[in-house]
């Protein structure tokens, strides 16, 4: 017999231009939506969630403005679950695995590389997951995290 996952009950796409000051309302944004989902400011998961949101926005806005015009925010939360995925459509691929050490792999190159460590130490401190999902077409990803709450 398979288990249905039910689906979570809050969702909310935002997309936004790729430029520095959108990190600030993704980040705003995202702090509105979870008090209307009724999760707590002081929820432990709460800051680290901002941070790795803010980092990921803000690798979009600084490494993708060329070819992705627009970052897209898309949430989805339940009462033990919040998943969050910025989409840009810049074509790179990163890697985001943590290493014995607590470092991601290309974290020494510096830039980018050193906030996809801080998303990957974050996520993993809280017990969540990281992935990247390329868009079909090749032109684009999806990096989704998903936090329990």
């Amino acid at each position: 017999m398979t288990r249905r996952i039910a689906p979570l009950p809050h969702r909310h796409v935002l997309t936004l231009p790729a430029r520095p000051a959108s990190v600030r309302t993704a980040r705003e944004t995202t702090q509105q939506l979870l008090a209307e989902w009724g999760i707590s400011p002081h929820h432990p998961a709460v800051d680290p969630a901002l941070l790795i949101l803010s980092e990921l926005v803000t690798n979009s806005v600084r490494h993708a403005a060329s070819h992705s015009p627009h970052v897209t925010v898309s949430y989805a939360a339940g009462y033990d679950t919040l998943v969050f995925a910025v989409h840009d459509r810049h074509p790179y691929q990163p890697t985001l695995r943590t290493t014995p050490t607590g470092t991601t792999a290309g974290a020494a190159t510096g830039g980018a590389s050193t906030g996809l460590a801080t998303v990957a130490e974050l996520t993993s401190s809280l017990a969540g997951s990281a992935v990247v999902h390329q868009d079909g077409d090749g032109g684009g990803k999806s990096i989704c995290i998903t936090l329990p709450l």
